[in-house]
């Protein structure tokens, strides 16, 4: 890749002066449609990244590439995602670190993955689903690079039978069930490994605590992370009217050597 230019074969987030985004995957040849024109790939393959270009309908559209976030709310999909706003927050509570080995539990669309990975950890996904992570390693590859695939040990395997690993560094888990996992991670986990678990849903995280109680496991915590924009325009500024509000909580909690 040529450092700020577009090139074949690469995804290019295209926003429209409304700020509606487009993710497409460039090719010789091809075009971008909408009902604002048509964009040819070639006119978008060459020029540098910010660059503004103008539709045969003379509509503006800004060529960026996407941004991890970007990559999390367009990409192809069939199982809901974790989204950018408790990525963060996983990736902080877990203290994911380059090296860091982590078990994934319920990989889905790999949009987790990809944070992981993008983090510099080495994951072991489990998924039950041979669809979803066939589409799990194929965003994987297209938004990371082939590269990531070497650090990306994604299999079909179901967690709650057990995990293989030891030695681990961290589990996270986003899967239905998730205390069914406390055991199997008790004996996966190095001492002072972390476990951090998304779940839609606060009964799940109740009764994910009281297994966690039952552990070896300590300092648990339980938070919910709510994403609240702004307007801002010259003189007025004011909290939006709308915010991305629950998507789910995150428990967190340390093994401790016995």
């Amino acid at each position: 890749m040529t450092a700020g230019v577009f090139e074949a074969g690469e995804a290019v987030l295209l926003i429209d002066r409304k700020q509606r985004r487009y993710l497409i995957d460039l090719a010789a040849g091809r075009e971008f449609h909408t009902h604002a024109g048509v964009i040819a790939h070639d006119d978008i393959i060459g020029v540098p990244e910010g660059t503004r270009l103008q539709s045969s309908r003379n509509s503006v559209f800004l060529a960026l590439r996407p941004t991890l976030a970007d990559a999390v709310l367009k990409m192809p999909r069939g199982a809901q995602v974790v989204y950018p706003k408790d990525t963060g927050a996983i990736l902080v509570l877990a203290d994911i670190h380059p090296g860091a080995r982590v078990l994934e539990a319920g990989v889905g669309s790999g949009a987790l993955s990809m944070s992981l990975l993008r983090a510099g950890a080495v994951v072991y996904g489990y998924e039950r689903r041979e669809d979803f992570l066939a589409r799990a390693r194929a965003n994987v590859e297209r938004f990371c690079g082939p590269e990531a695939l070497e650090r990306y040990r994604a299999e079909i395997r179901d967690v709650y039978e057990g995990i293989d690993e030891t030695d681990l560094d961290r589990v996270v888990l986003d899967l239905p069930e998730p205390w069914e996992v406390v055991a199997g991670a008790t004996t996966a986990l190095r001492p002072g490994g972390i476990l951090v678990a998304y779940t839609p849903s606060i009964v799940q995280a109740q009764r994910l605590r009281r297994a966690l109680q039952d552990s070896p496991f300590d300092l648990h915590d339980t938070i919910e992370v709510l994403h609240r924009g702004w307007h801002v325009e010259g003189d007025a500024v004011r909290p939006n009217h709308r915010m991305v509000a629950h998507t789910g909580f995150l428990t967190v909690s340390r093994l401790i050597a016995s």
